[in-house]
């Protein structure tokens, strides 16, 4: 039990440094937004798109990391529906 406990404190671990990464893009993108905002609507688009990208990423790899966690926990336990 000792192992899936283990896994489940890394993705932890993992998943709150791929939320902060994203909140400090998003922070990034939104300051040079704003230092950027007179010079074109293209700007603007291109930071719009890179917030859905960032977002998408972000959530792709939580969900990647939910089932690393299940596969271990079905590892431990020998919960093998398949």
């Amino acid at each position: 039990m000792a192992s899936c406990r283990e896994a489940r404190s890394a993705v932890r671990v993992e998943k709150f440094r791929i939320w902060f990464a994203w909140l400090s893009g998003n922070v990034i993108t939104l300051i040079i937004a704003g230092a950027t905002r007179n010079i074109s609507i293209v700007t603007q688009i291109l930071f719009t798109i890179s917030f859905f990208l960032l977002t998408s990423v972000a959530i792709r790899m939580t969900n990647a990391l939910d089932r690393k966690v299940l596969a271990a926990r079905r590892e431990v336990l020998g919960d093998d529906l398949q």
